[in-house]
């Protein structure tokens, strides 16, 4: 399959399998490619950009982190 024809399949999901795609490998997936620096200044502005048209803004994203890092300090 390409990219292409993978693209245009998840497209046609609907918005509640479209999540769980993204919940679901969003985590495998980047496990490999959060090791190339370039690559994760590709995805910097793709996941701002996601962010902003979300309607959060950064320091509410900073504070949710903060949150979940409590959290999962918390579990260990």
């Amino acid at each position: 399959m390409t990219v292409e024809e993978i693209k245009n399949s998840l497209l046609t999901l609907s918005k509640e399998e479209k999540q769980a795609f993204i919940l679901e490998t969003l985590p495998i997936l980047a496990k490999e490619v959060i090791k190339e620096p370039g690559f994760m200044m590709q995805l910097f502005p793709v996941m701002l950009g996601i962010l902003k048209e979300s309607g959060m803004d950064l320091q509410q994203l900073l504070a949710f982190a903060s949150m979940m890092g409590g959290t999962q300090e918390q579990k260990n």
